[in-house]
Formats: C-alpha cells, sequence, structure tokens
C-alpha cells in the first residue's frame, strides 16, 4: 500500500508515518507535502498513491483548494483538528477522517474501512461535494443537532424526539426509525445523513445497517474472529454486529 502524506507539522508527519508504520507495516510512504501548492505539483509528477492521509489546515490554506486544482483518484483520510460533530460531515462524502492526536485504535478502523472498499474494488468518489462538506464544518458545534424527526404512517405524519429513539435501520432500499417503545416508521434520510444529524456522543454508527442510540444498548456479547454482537433493551428481531475493526471504538464509545 504506497502512502502520501499531506501535513505541514513536522512532528505530526513523523508521529503519523510512525503510527502507520506500526499498525500497516506492509505501508509504504512514497512523499510527504506540506501546502496546497506542493500537493498539486506532486500529484502531477507521480503515480497516483493508493491512499493519501490531508491534514486540512496546511502551510497555505484549507487542503480543499487541492481538489479544485487538480483530478484525485485517491481515497482521502482527513488528519484535523476539527471538532468531531463537524467531521461527521466528511462520512457524508463517503471519505474518512482522524481527529487530533491520532489514536492507534482509529487509525487501524480507518485503514479497516480503507481495506475493505479496496478489496470490494469499489473506489472511493473523487468528486467530493465541497460546498456541502464546508458548509457542515462551518456549523461546528454551534449548530443544533435535530432534536426531532418527521416521519410518515399511512396518510399521517409524526414529529418523533430524538430523545424517543432507539435505533436506525436500513433494510434494502428502505430507511427506518425504531422508537424506544417499538414503534416502526419509515424515513426520507439515510444512515449517512443521520450520521451528521445526531449527537455522537448519544449515537453511534454499529454497522452498515443500524445507528444505536446509548441507552437501549443492554448487553454486549463477545462475537467470532473479534466481533461484538449487542443485544438492545427492546424486542428486535435484527442481529446487530459490530465487526473487529470497530469493536475498540464501540468499547470506547461505551465508557471503557
Amino acid at each position: 500500500m504506497k502512502v502520501l502524506i499531506v501535513e505541514d507539522e513536522n512532528l505530526l508527519a513523523k508521529q503519523l508515518t510512525n503510527l502507520i508504520g506500526t499498525v500497516a507495516p506492509e505501508a509504504e510512504i512514497v512523499g510527504r507535502t506540506t501546502s496546497i501548492q506542493s500537493t498539486v505539483q506532486w500529484l502531477s509528477s507521480n503515480i497516483s498513491p493508493e491512499l493519501i492521509f490531508m491534514d486540512i489546515e496546511l502551510a497555505d490554506g484549507q487542503c480543499f483548494d487541492i481538489f479544485n486544482q487538480t483530478v484525485i483518484k485517491t481515497p482521502v483520510i482527513f488528519t484535523t483538528a476539527y471538532d468531531e460533530y463537524a467531521l461527521q460531515a466528511f462520512k457524508v462524502n463517503s471519505v474518512d477522517y482522524l481527529l487530533k492526536p491520532i489514536k492507534e485504535g482509529e487509525l487501524i478502523a480507518a485503514l479497516a474501512k480503507f481495506k475493505e472498499i479496496h478489496t470490494q474494488q469499489t473506489a472511493l468518489p473523487v468528486t467530493l461535494d465541497m460546498t456541502k462538506l464546508l458548509q457542515q464544518l462551518n456549523k461546528g458545534n454551534g449548530g443544533a443537532y435535530k432534536d426531532r424527526f418527521l416521519v410518515k404512517s399511512r396518510q399521517k405524519m409524526h414529529s418523533i424526539n430524538t430523545e424517543d429513539i432507539a435505533y436506525f435501520c436500513a433494510k434494502n432500499t428502505l430507511n427506518f426509525l425504531i422508537t424506544k417503545n417499538n414503534q416502526k416508521y419509515t424515513i426520507d434520510y439515510t444512515l449517512d445523513d443521520i450520521e451528521t444529524l445526531v449527537n455522537a456522543k448519544q449515537f453511534f454508527r454499529a454497522n452498515r445497517q443500524h445507528i444505536l442510540a446509548h441507552d437501549v444498548i443492554h448487553t454486549v456479547h463477545a462475537w467470532f474472529n473479534g466481533k461484538l454482537k449487542v443485544e438492545l433493551t427492546i424486542k428486535s428481531d435484527d442481529e446487530i454486529i459490530i465487526s473487529r475493526e470497530k469493536a475498540p471504538f464501540f468499547r470506547s464509545w461505551l465508557g471503557e
């Protein structure tokens, strides 16, 4: 795996390089750039790497300008000090992020996501919706989390308070909201959308099919190959499995 690091702080670049070497010894750092200009030049004169770690704030501006000046055909993992809520925006664009200071478990999870996509031979979108991304970033913690969702039931509409939601799930082509009294409603939002709208301290993206509320998790069981199985306080026919890669992050979210 050939990796490009875009980071203008020498110490942080060195720390990231060492951490990558620890958790992914097969990775080869093929280059490091420190600015928008040097990154554009590097990408135009070198073979595209397989993965880019990119800091947002660079010496000559924000890294988003790089996307305006060159076509990037490589998955990007952003490294940044932006707050966690704002960073949910990156999930909408099917990219990932690491919040500084970078933790080993989070790097492992990000690389696992990259490897999963690479194995499936499904490239990440290379044309990012930068307008939407910047709007989300500018909201930061100053933008309120969504405190209610409007849902439909036959010909009626209901407003469900977020605090009454047990979990969200996706099945086939539909997305659902399940309340704590086990009422199920279809919703127009995708799970990727919902991640940007709810408080990450209260809701966790367990897998591609489920986003769970913290206070409906009843029991967590060790499962096969380092995975975890989650049981809820409400009756559910869904089998909720946390991957081995996400398990450390899930335990940390629970308060480990």
